[in-house]
């Protein structure tokens, strides 16, 4: 592995366990200074704001990122052109995002009855096109991302505890993220001014064609996300605020843990284009599978204590699920390394999306199923999470298996033989 992406790995990995560390802060002291119908309400909105975010990157962290990493061996000016057809193009989805977010508020109860609180949690996610994380991803620098990330929710995380004290200020919440958001794009500002680059905007049909090519990395992160979100949305229409809130913490806590894969995923994804070595891939399932397998059992012996420390006494309830979900730890990290580094970096992009999308459409047939035969529970909607999954790691193994030719070691090996 080059130094270069070990570094770049270990500045997402600071981002990733700061993420973990401000959660811890503000996690357990907003379920406990909030009702769990008002903390029910903060996840599911939040939970609307990923599909809205979603929308707004548009699969830019992937496609752009790569777009940076050809254009730096051309020259500055192609950069800059990467840059400005970007963010215009993130403009346009901005105002989709709205329109669409508006239109779903008038027909879910959750959203229209906190519409206020809805669209100003709107504005953070639409103030992110400012952030150019795909610049920096694909120029190897993340410690800019990284720090930006440190610096905003510090301020915000610090606000949220010493003005929010009950259900009537959660209106702060979004408003804390909006001002986080602005610092953060200040120091972005601050960081492109150093490198020197501009936007350059070459033309609205330029930006038009970026969007018709991150299409289809769109539709794979969105049918990624189906896969948490779509429950959480579902869930908000069939069962209890309450029950939001089980499952929200729940599956909080499983990402939390899941985004120290993101680091790993992330950070060899612009080496796997460059080099395509899937020796690489094959030393990182041998060296984590094993400590994530240790996880999950340490995980299923801890659950009900972890729940209560984190979310308080009246979450112990959602032992069981924790336990029912704990598999997913496993499932996942195969799941993301097999696909934008390992299949997205050979060119197989369509192979990712079209792996997501079965699986997507899995789990939306198996919420569909438990609705008819009047089964919709937490646990049985775990059980359909872990089989889509399951679903989605045995198609991806598939396809890679299938392709393995294009991999610079194979052909290595192949001609050596």
């Amino acid at each position: 592995m080059r130094k270069k992406t070990l570094k770049n790995i270990i500045y997402l990995y600071g981002m990733s366990v700061s993420k973990i560390m401000f959660s811890l802060l503000t996690l357990p002291y907003l379920t406990r200074v909030l009702t769990t119908d008002s903390y029910g309400i903060v996840s599911y909105v939040k939970t609307i704001m990923s599909y809205m975010q979603l929308i707004v990157d548009f699969g830019f962290s992937y496609s752009a990122t790569k777009d940076i990493v050809e254009a730096t061996k051309i020259g500055k000016e192609d950069i800059e052109k990467v840059v400005g057809n970007t963010l215009l193009a993130k403009i346009i989805l901005v105002i989709i995002a709205f329109i669409i977010l508006f239109i779903i508020s008038l027909f879910i109860p959750i959203l229209k009855e906190n519409i206020l609180f809805t669209l100003l949690s709107f504005i953070p996610v639409a103030s992110t096109i400012l952030l150019f994380d795909f610049l920096f991803k694909g120029l190897e620098m993340m410690h800019v991302s990284t720090t930006r990330f440190v610096v905003t929710k510090t301020i915000s995380t610090v606000f949220t505890i010493i003005l929010i004290k009950n259900d009537s200020h959660i209106l702060l919440i979004p408003i804390l993220d909006i001002i986080g958001t602005i610092v953060a794009g200040l120091l972005v500002m601050w960081e492109m001014s150093k490198l020197k680059i501009k936007l350059r905007f070459t033309s609205l049909k330029e930006s038009i064609i970026k969007l018709k090519e991150s299409a289809v990395y769109f539709l794979s992160d969105f049918s990624t996300t189906a896969f948490g979100a779509l429950n959480t949305v579902v869930i908000g229409m069939y069962l209890s605020k309450t029950e939001v809130a089980y499952w929200s913490l729940v599956t909080y806590m499983l990402s939390a843990v899941m985004s120290f894969y993101t680091p790993i995923t992330g950070g060899i994804y612009p080496d796997m284009v460059a080099h395509k070595t899937f020796s690489l891939v094959k030393k990182l399932l041998r060296f984590f599978m094993p400590i994530i397998f240790l996880g999950c059992i340490f995980t299923l012996v801890v659950a009900k204590y972890a729940l209560i420390i984190i979310g308080g006494q009246e979450y112990a309830a959602a032992t069981s699920l924790l336990r029912a979900m704990t598999p997913l730890l496993a499932l996942s990290f195969p799941v993301m390394l097999i696909g934008w580094p390992t299949l997205g970096a050979i060119g197989k992009a369509k192979e990712v999306t079209t792996s997501t999308i079965i699986s997507a459409v899995f789990q939306a047939t198996g919420l569909i199923f438990l609705v008819i035969i009047d089964k919709f529970s937490l646990l049985n909607i775990a059980t359909v999470r872990l089989l889509s999954e399951t679903v989605l790691l045995s198609v991806r193994t598939f396809f890679c298996y299938k392709n393995r030719y294009l991999f610079s070691d194979y052909k290595t090996k192949k001609s050596t033989a």
